[in-house]
């Protein structure tokens, strides 16, 4: 089958770079696994991420963490799907990519795709919509109760802000999000966005501007050290603050203290890398979100197709993603 690898050149000078390869087409290995024949990929922040790596335990490794495909082979556990079935899914982080023609996957964290979208479109939304739901829903533990309520999304024109966006407007908060660009202020009211600050600012002086003193709700889509003290300010006594980005130094928790504030983290992949009791949930969420999807509850993020799926435009989508100005989702497709 064809892969594409991230490979460590010893001649380079250990710098990690793309190629294009042939690899043997995967055997199940666990009950639960699914063979699936890739039809479309995005990239995300996380491939860039670990791109930067430095690769010590093997030559090379097959990335890619978002995906739309066909089942072709089942475990003999499987009990959710059939050989021909249209799915998509995020995938395992500890386990071979999603650059590949085929990849082996547990159900658990599988669905059927929506039967609305294309399989471009479909393989744009698996790891920022879990994202975004884990956070907003698992973590801010948002219910039906918190209607009306505000939240601040920091980034909202990222790939997972364009989805929580969309998911906390439908869970009936008043979503307030921040932009800097022209560009960035459009995509995020298309995204259904109430109000709308610039991040470049201090927060709580943009929020002020808008009438608001303090939320109970915060997701950080960024470096969360950049913002801390500011969302220290702006949170409510019992407040909640999730981020999904690592800091780079140490945060100050202290500064929450007063306020009984609560500090979570979201990390997509932990249901899968630790094969938690309720591993499975990742399915059930994928599922809804594809009902919400062929429901035309919530509008595709994808904004970049590119064709084919081959090292030049892999390389070329970690250089946009990487780049940070990427707005919405990039998806290639065809091999």
């Amino acid at each position: 089958m064809k892969a594409i690898i991230l490979k460590r050149s010893e001649e380079l000078g250990g710098t990690n770079y793309f190629e294009d390869t042939e690899l043997e087409i995967p055997k199940l290995e666990q009950e639960k696994d699914l063979l699936i024949e890739v039809k479309g990929i995005s990239v995300n922040p996380v491939d860039i991420k670990t791109s930067r790596k430095n690769l010590e335990e093997q030559d090379y490794r097959v990335l890619g963490w978002d995906a739309a495909g066909v089942v072709k082979e089942i475990g003999k556990a499987v009990t959710k799907f059939k050989v021909g079935d249209e799915v998509f899914y995020a995938g395992d982080y500890t386990r071979s990519g999603s650059n590949s023609q085929y990849q082996l996957v547990d159900e658990r964290i599988v669905a059927k795709k929506p039967e609305q979208l294309s399989m471009a479109e479909s393989a744009a939304l698996p790891l920022t919509t879990l994202t975004a739901w884990e956070a907003l829903f698992d973590r801010l533990k948002i219910t039906e109760k918190d209607r009306g309520k505000k939240i601040l999304i920091i980034n909202g024109a990222g790939g997972v802000g364009s989805a929580a966006i969309q998911l906390a407007k439908h869970a009936g908060l008043e979503v307030i999000t921040t932009a800097s660009r022209i560009e960035t202020l459009e995509w995020v009211n298309k995204m259904g966005a109430d109000r709308v600050i610039n991040h470049r600012q201090s927060l709580s002086e943009e929020l002020k501007k808008i009438g608001v003193k303090e939320l109970p709700y915060i997701l950080c889509l960024y470096n969360p050290n950049i913002y801390w003290e500011e969302m220290a300010k702006v949170i409510e006594a019992q407040g909640q603050i999730c981020s999904i980005v690592d800091a780079d130094r140490p945060v100050d928790l202290s500064l929450l203290k007063n306020k009984s504030v609560t500090f979570s983290w979201e990390f997509m992949f932990t249901r899968s890398m630790y094969q938690t009791e309720d591993m499975g949930r990742q399915g059930e969420i994928l599922a809804e979100i594809a009902a919400l999807y062929d429901q035309r509850i919530l509008n595709s993020t994808m904004t970049k197709h590119m064709h084919p799926i081959d090292a030049e435009n892999i390389e070329d989508a970690h250089k946009l993603v990487g780049s940070g100005k990427m707005i919405g989702k990039l998806v290639l497709t065809g091999w």
